[in-house]
């Protein structure tokens, strides 16, 4: 029996990725990522443009930026897709012999975004 070897082809924008800072967590986002993060302030709509300013690195495939701690010149531009809320967190507190049982649950919000270009 043969097997066929899958090939793929690597462009430039296939091994450009950058890594991004936004609600208080780093992302590596690539173009064509899609992404959920941290709800941000404001109100979108399907397909408003978000721009990350906040760079910590960009890799083109032959060139590696470091910021310190950011890079000014470098802009992650993506699409807005939507908003939502994650799943339910249960909390529960419990202590023995004491009757004592609270229970509680958290529904963490974020918006998902997608990756149009790294500038």
């Amino acid at each position: 029996m043969v097997t066929a070897k899958k090939t793929t082809k690597k462009t430039k924008d296939a091994t450009e990725f950058a890594v991004i800072e936004t609600g208080g967590k780093q992302y590596k986002v690539a173009v064509g990522d899609i992404l959920k993060i941290e709800k941000l302030e404001g109100e979108f709509t399907l397909g408003d443009k978000i721009v990350f300013d906040k760079v910590l690195l960009v890799d083109n495939g032959e060139d590696t930026t470091i910021g310190s701690p950011y890079i000014t010149e470098a802009k992650v531009e993506s699409l807005f897709q939507k908003a939502g809320r994650g799943k339910t967190v249960k909390v529960v507190k419990f202590k023995q012999k004491s009757r004592y049982l609270k229970r509680n649950g958290h529904r963490q919000p974020f918006i998902e975004v997608k990756i149009s270009a790294i500038k």
